[in-house]
């Protein structure tokens, strides 16, 4: 098990050392191995029962449950520390692979074993994890054939990355790109030279220097319709009218815990909530900005094919600008704006009318639409890349129990 929560704390963190895993790193099925706590080598040893290493299982007990990776042999770091949700297991490698037994949890069987006992009081979490752990039977072919499996899981998995790091770089590309242009100010001049640094003339805002001819206005000089849920009634109506289910029905309802997990678990509407909802009908493209609670998560809503509406706690924005006002909002700048008007006592939160009353940069419209196209034809590849990662998550995760079970051995084992 990870340590007591008084065991690491925000003052034990230090800027190097010995890395602490949280549940941010088990969203594949390999740690993902960056943006880490640190705690010092001497903190780290102190906490030993909680030190794991390459070819270690890591379960998240408490919170996000059902997570699980294990730590590559290739790993950044040779020892990491738990953070208090974790838990590990640590395989004898003569029978048991790290990789086959993360795939195993992974699955589908295996996330009914592992949250057999769960409890959604409160903060979930599993009861006695490690003891529980020990407890699960689980499908264990020989060794060789565990590592067939894995080998066959873990190309398309390969796929999956690659084209996660290609949508990374597209969307760096996008955000340095708005940065050189709209921040510094050296957007091609007339000349094709970078305007501010060849002496382009600069006037002075409420948001200080801005090019001649670039205007201070809102979000809704970019033609921008704003919507939420709750555009579509009273709390009380919103009751009366909207069913939700946990088996497919008529229309997606999209959440922002959907946009983040990819979709894990879906939610949906019948077709009676979805025609209620008729003010919060998504077509894929639109904006969509969380908030209440995780404010400023923003997303493109992604294409389905079949009805989709959005859920509570996000507002959704469509504009002839989509590409810049997405860049700008997922950028350090736009994270300012929407902080600037974020308040809540019990949690973070901010309304679509203050939203709409952001005093916003509006650059020249040639300029502007320059951008636009560059950055909606990244936008568009990106997009296009999600639907190929999807599309080899469904494959992989209908190939998993068929492979565990050995249904498929003779085709993917031989």
């Amino acid at each position: 098990m990870g340590p007591f929560g008084s065991n690491i704390k925000v003052e034990t963190f230090v800027s190097s050392g010995i890395p602490v895993i949280s549940g941010t790193h088990l969203n594949g099925i390999q740690l993902e191995d960056h943006d880490f706590n640190y705690v010092t080598v001497e903190h780290a040893d102190r906490l030993k029962n909680s030190n794991v290493y390459r070819g270690d299982v890591i379960f998240t007990h408490a919170g996000n449950i059902g997570q699980v990776a294990y730590i590559p042999h290739n790993s950044r770091y040779e020892r990491y520390v738990l953070s208090q949700r974790q838990f590990y297991l640590r395989c004898d490698k003569s029978k048991l692979s790290p990789e086959y037994i993360t795939y195993f949890f992974k699955s589908r069987e295996g996330q009914h074993k592992l949250l057999a006992n769960a409890s959604q009081t409160g903060v979930p979490s599993i009861a006695q994890p490690s003891s529980y752990l020990k407890s699960l039977s689980i499908t264990l072919p020989p060794l060789p054939y565990q590592q067939k499996i894995v080998d066959a899981l873990s190309c398309l998995d390969a796929k999956i990355d690659l084209l996660r790091r290609q949508n990374k770089t597209l969307e760096t590309i996008a955000q340095t790109l708005f940065k050189r242009w709209f921040v510094e100010f050296n957007f091609p001049n007339t000349a094709g030279k970078p305007y501010k640094e060849s002496g382009g003339k600069m006037l002075e805002s409420q948001l200080g220097e801005v090019p001649e001819g670039w205007a201070i206005g809102t979000i809704e000089d970019f033609g921008a319709a704003i919507s939420d849920f709750v555009a579509n009634g009273s709390f009380a109506s919103l009751k009366d009218n909207v069913c939700l289910y946990e088996t497919p029905e008529y229309a997606l309802f999209i959440r922002n815990t959907d946009l983040k997990s990819k979709f894990l678990h879906k939610v949906y509407a019948d077709q009676r909530s979805y025609n209620f909802l008729k003010k919060t009908k998504l077509f894929g493209g639109e904006i969509i900005i969380s908030n209440v609670g995780d404010v400023g998560s923003v997303y493109f809503c992604p294409y389905f094919d079949m009805p989709m509406t959005l859920g509570n706690n996000v507002i959704m924005l469509k504009s002839d600008y989509q590409a810049y006002l997405y860049t700008l909002f997922i950028s350090i700048f736009g994270q300012f704006l929407i902080n600037s008007i974020t308040g809540g006592s019990a949690q973070p939160k901010f309304n679509k009318t203050d939203f709409r009353r952001l005093q916003i940069l509006v650059p020249d419209t040639p300029i502007l639409k320059t951008f636009e196209a560059f950055a909606k034809s990244i936008y568009k590849k990106i997009s296009k890349n999600d639907s190929q990662i999807q599309n080899i998550s469904q494959l992989r995760d209908s190939l998993l129990p068929k492979l565990m079970n050995g249904e498929l051995f003779s085709t993917y084992i031989q």
